[in-house]
């Protein structure tokens, strides 16, 4: 696996390894700090083997995995001198956070106690909660505290909760009433299993109704047909319609009608459920969508199913309900870059193309895809306006300078990425947004790419596209793509999109590397185009060989998909089974109707977002583009786009 070394100038000047040392003691010290984590983690911390390390700026790190190896058993001085010693570190935050459970598991309720900070976690929440209870201080702010707990949500709470609530129904803070509160949350939150559990403890009668309740939210009864006609039936009934209607939304149609006049329910209570018909049925573009989505009353409309109706009359070449579609949609909604090219090109669709000409121009002031179409369309140059802050090198160090900075990015150099982020998180705490902004800077010098896309905000600051987009491994990215007929910029679009330039990526689908290659793909492709050296899955993290294997198989499905790009990277995303059904789905159909109307947002989102991040990288790669409009035909022009910062 291939390592960067010493990338951010600034910042390892406060490196030990780099203090008046060369690189190669800085990736000696990485590689020692790195292997006495793994030994600290399977329980083999040697502190006298590790004593050269003492003063790298991971030792708390190094400390905290050997206390976490035995957190059941770490002894309380210990545990408080590490407390002390890192007090005000992200690393003393994380070590808390495993110490109270275990403290809770122990029953050492006084040094819990002594050692709590506020926190949103509830488990750690409920761990203090039953710290105070058994040593005597469940007062009345005790009841307040576990009641605000109760009513947090609908949703299942962690086991160490429940000692706190059955302290709370011993104190009788738990009343019908208060029971009631979260067997109406849970079912809003179509979670039956936290009704029955809310529910035990209610009067018998009481309890035989809300478990009632619990098995109609689980699964419609006609019993429900002969529930009291109260505001809470009803509530019940429609959340119980609602999440049947996502996984059989004919049966929720069905019985609406019965339920309805059995029980009273009012307009906007029948308007939540055939929301939820409508969506969970034009979402798979089921015979019925126009129906059930003009049977939901506008007033029930958000930006979702107006996407939704607009999609799937375009899906039936209905391009005069689409165009109504999008022109009942609210002013924000669309005002948006994709809104306008549509309601545009519908226009054009329904003979009237001379209305349209001022929705183009709206749509080409954004650098969006939709906005690079209409730039196509009004064959102008792309807008595009890099903003350069011209900060100083003085300001730019002071924030490089930054220990917990330091910190996050020697964690991210030793793939210790949940760490990096909570360092990450603890030095913004205290940046303002001139030096959160310069954070991104010497996080992308140091190949931490995507800070670029988490820490970056606001239209300005968008406006950054060298740290936005980042472009690394270019002669590879060039050498692949000219070996396998690609354009460059593509391959580099890709990359942004699967991995933000981070060559050890892995996804929850174990997707690895640069290109979040498959390793049953990348075997099978290295095998097919003879790559010498491939060393199976642990391959994929060495950049060259996952670029020189995801071109390949971009190539090879650039083939099977007729040369046609757009084709070919919603395949890359959603695999060819989904695939060939959107081909079969709507044969012939222009590319931006075609992929408006995928049924996977995540797909539908990332065919635009790749052929968009192409053309940035276009302009990256040479200061000009292949217009949008061929690109994703496959076509190559013989004239290139040029890019201009729009007047104003």
């Amino acid at each position: 696996m291939k390592r960067t070394t010493c990338l951010l100038p600034l910042a390892a000047s406060l490196l030990l390894a780099c203090t008046g040392t060369g690189a190669q003691t800085l990736d000696a010290q990485r590689s020692a700090m790195r292997m006495a984590i793994d030994n600290a983690e399977r329980g083999q911390f040697d502190a006298a083997a590790t004593a050269g390390l003492r003063n790298h700026p991971l030792y708390g790190w190094l400390e905290y995995s050997a206390l976490r190896r035995g957190i059941d058993t770490v002894d309380t001085a210990k545990a408080l001198d590490f407390l002390k010693r890192y007090q005000g570190q992200a690393v003393a935050d994380a070590f808390r956070a495993v110490w109270l459970p275990a403290l809770a598991r122990r029953q050492d309720w006084p040094t819990l106690l002594a050692n709590w900070q506020p926190s949103s976690d509830p488990g750690l929440q409920c761990a203090e909660l039953n710290a105070r209870l058994a040593t005597g201080k469940a007062d009345a702010k005790w009841s307040s505290d576990a009641q605000a707990l109760w009513r947090r949500s609908g949703k299942s709470l962690p086991d160490a909760c429940d000692p706190v609530f059955a302290g709370l129904a011993d104190r009788g803070g738990l009343t019908p009433a208060v029971r009631w509160e979260r067997i109406d949350a849970a079912a809003d939150a179509q979670q039956p299993g936290v009704m029955r559990a809310a529910a035990r403890g209610l009067p018998t009668a009481e309890l035989a109704q809300a478990n009632d309740y619990a098995a109609f939210v689980d699964k419609p009864d006609a019993r429900a047909l002969k529930w009291p006609k109260t505001e809470r039936s009803r509530r019940i009934v429609t959340d119980g319609l609602a999440k049947l209607a996502r996984t059989d939304p004919d049966a929720a149609e069905r019985q609406l009608p019965q339920y309805a006049q059995a029980l009273g329910l009012d307009a906007a209570q029948q308007a939540q459920v055939r929301y939820q018909i409508a969506l969970w049925t034009v979402a798979s573009y089921l015979p019925d969508s126009a129906r059930r989505l003009a049977a939901v009353p506008e007033s029930a409309y958000d930006e979702r199913l107006h996407e939704w109706r607009a999609r799937e009359a375009m899906a039936r070449g209905d391009w005069p309900s689409a165009l109504a579609a999008i022109r009942a949609m609210p002013a924000s909604q669309r005002g948006d870059s994709r809104w306008r090219w549509f309601e545009a090109r519908l226009l054009e669709k329904t003979g009237k193309a001379a209305e349209a000409v001022s929705l183009y121009r709206a749509a080409a002031a954004e650098p969006t895809f939709h906005g690079f179409l209409a730039a196509d369309k009004l064959r102008q140059p792309y807008a595009l306006c890099p903003w350069n802050p011209g900060d100083g090198a003085q300001a730019r160090a002071a924030v490089a300078r930054d220990p917990a900075l330091v910190r996050a990015l020697e964690l991210f150099r030793i793939d210790r990425a949940a760490w990096a982020t909570r360092e990450w998180a603890d030095a913004l705490s205290r940046f303002d947004d001139t030096q959160r902004r310069l954070a991104v800077e010497v996080a992308s010098e140091g190949g931490w790419f995507d800070r670029a896309v988490f820490g970056l905000k606001g239209a300005q600051e968008m406006r950054l596209y060298a740290l936005r987009f980042p472009l690394h491994h270019d002669d590879a990215i060039r050498r692949e793509a000219a070996r396998n007929a690609l354009d460059p910029a593509w391959v580099a679009a890709e990359i942004r999109a699967e991995s933000v330039f981070n060559p050890n990526a892995r996804s929850p689908a174990n997707a690895m590397g640069l290109m979040q290659v498959l390793p049953a793909t990348g075997a099978d492709v290295a095998k097919r185009i003879g790559l010498s050296g491939y060393g199976g899955a642990a391959s994929l993290y060495d950049a060259d060989t996952n670029i020189a294997i995801g071109s390949a198989y971009l190539r090879q499905l650039l083939d099977k998909y007729d040369g046609l790009p757009y084709v070919t990277i919603a395949a890359y995303n959603a695999g060819p089974t989904p695939t060939a059904r959107w081909q079969s789905q709507r044969p012939g159909f222009d590319p931006d109707f075609w992929i408006e109307t995928i049924s996977y947002k995540e797909t539908r989102e990332y065919v635009a977002r790749v052929l968009a991040f192409s053309v940035i990288y276009d302009w990256r790669l040479g200061g000009d583009a292949l217009p949008l409009s061929d690109r994703m035909r496959g076509q190559r022009a013989d004239t290139r786009k040029k890019f201009a910062c729009p007047a104003g």
